[in-house]
């Protein structure tokens, strides 16, 4: 009897065309400083060049990578780029994309701890490893009442943080009855816009939001939260939760997180830290003051995928009462019982997110963390904030131009002086050229270019020539 046709990919081709992807990949690094940081394509170029219907029959996997380097390469927008300098990065790193790779080719769903042992143990691990190396509180610690758990982003855990909020200040009920309207979410004016979602999925509504005033630093002003939350109190209403800032992602300030932990403290309010970008400096001793205070929240996350080359998506998230957490998020059907939860010896992270089903994440970012070692790590987010310096140095001795916040780490948010139109314009020009791509924010009502260094591969020749460019444009 003939062997029967599978369709499948035999281990030997798969060997073949990997090693051709892990080519490309390579090739597409070196050559990566070719291409326009940000895409040329227009709306619908992609789509418009790729087949009307599906095969009917398989294609050579030659024919298949030919055309992402022919139809998809064109509408990329390079990321990865050392010209790359807008929004946060985004970066990525070779241990990363190759324990990223294992991590696809073992398959694991990790949602229970009998799922794969390793995929669990493995997080809680390297998580526990992350409060040391941050200078993290103990009380993060998996050792402790806390722990931490991989999430997607930072918008995710934030949403965690604040259900887990909502549920601690109705004493688990709103889980069972819903929300009545009372409950009330604070957060800066400056931060993520991701708060504004998670509290409309979280049932508390945009009008329960209140966007706290900032200084004059874009930091957020303790003495409002206050005055707010007696305010909301004496209308009847419920404070429930706090979300700080370390780096916003308009200019990077920093929230004043003991005084904000202590005024969470006296009026029992969940507090949650976003260190999205900027929690990756607490690597280096001499950035740990932007977290002084967090030893005061109830919850705290970062982001490894933008500032510390482990690829997209990895959020490290913090809880200092891990009870609270399961409790508002676990849901036990009998399919998923077994004995080793029934145990409570083991963490099953399906119950410290909002998915059911997690991959392995653990495992690029344990890859990074070995490559790179802290001293590897140190070395990169140093040079960073040393180049972004500079490049604010820069701004300071060109009369044309101003700095428009502080700049503490990494960004630099800077205009011409002469306008908003003149900004613009500046910052459309640099972007068609493809020699590096900027994005913008308003600060104080203005609009303001945003200069970001934490790109894996950015040097200081990138630096300098993306500064050449934008006073050659400027003239």
């Amino acid at each position: 009897m003939a062997d029967e046709k599978t369709f499948h990919m035999t281990p030997d081709e798969f060997r073949k065309h990997g090693h051709a992807v892990v080519d490309w990949i390579a090739d597409y690094t070196a050559r990566i400083e070719s291409y326009p940081v940000l895409s040329r394509a227009e709306p619908g170029q992609v789509r418009a060049s790729l087949p009307a219907n599906p095969p009917a029959r398989g294609e050579s996997f030659e024919a298949i990578l030919g055309d992402v380097e022919k139809l998809i390469l064109p509408g990329i927008t390079h990321w990865q780029s050392p010209n790359f300098f807008a929004f946060f990065p985004a970066n990525a790193s070779g241990p990363a994309i190759l324990g990223d790779l294992l991590s696809s080719g073992l398959g694991v769903q990790g949602m229970l701890w009998a799922t794969s042992p390793a995929c669990t143990e493995l997080e809680t691990h390297v998580l526990d490893w992350l409060v040391e190396m941050l200078d993290l509180p103990p009380k993060f610690l998996s050792t402790s009442s806390g722990g931490g758990v991989i999430q997607d982003t930072a918008s995710s855990a934030s949403l965690c943080a604040l259900l887990a909020a909502r549920e601690r200040a109705t004493n688990f009920a709103s889980n069972r009855r819903g929300c009545d309207g009372k409950l009330v979410a604070y957060t800066s004016s400056q931060a993520h816009s991701s708060i504004e979602k998670d509290v409309q999925i979280a049932g508390l509504g945009l009008n329960n939001l209140r966007l706290i005033d900032v200084d004059e630093n874009f930091a957020m002003r303790p003495d409002v939260l206050a005055r707010q939350i007696n305010s909301d109190r004496h209308a009847g209403l419920l404070p429930c939760f706090v979300c700080a800032t370390i780096g916003t992602t308009s200019s990077n300030a920093i929230d004043p997180l003991p005084e904000l932990g202590r005024i969470c403290r006296e009026n029992n309010l969940w507090f949650h830290v976003d260190a999205a970008m900027s929690g990756t400096a607490a690597l280096c001793p001499e950035f740990r003051h932007t977290h002084r205070g967090v030893e005061l929240a109830d919850s705290y996350t970062f982001n490894p995928h933008k500032w510390m080359f482990t690829n997209f998506d990895c959020n490290c998230f913090y809880v200092a009462d891990r009870k609270a957490l399961i409790q508002t998020l676990s849901i036990l059907p009998e399919y998923l019982r077994n004995k080793a939860t029934e145990s409570g010896a083991v963490f099953d992270y399906r119950d410290w997110q909002i998915p059911l089903g997690r991959r392995f994440r653990a495992l690029k970012l344990w890859f990074v963390i070995r490559h790179y070692g802290i001293e590897g790590l140190q070395y990169h987010v140093r040079r960073h904030v040393e180049l972004a310096q500079k490049f604010a140095g820069w701004v300071r001795s060109d009369s044309r131009f101003q700095l428009a916040a502080p700049a503490p780490l990494n960004l630099v948010c800077f205009r011409h002086k002469a306008g908003d139109e003149i900004n613009q314009k500046l910052m459309d020009r640099l972007n068609r050229s493809g020699d590096l791509y900027l994005t913008h924010t308003r600060l104080n009502d203005r609009l303001t270019l945003r200069f970001c260094v934490g790109q894996t591969n950015t040097m200081e020749r990138h630096v300098e020539r993306a500064w050449n460019r934008i006073q050659q444009e400027a003239m």
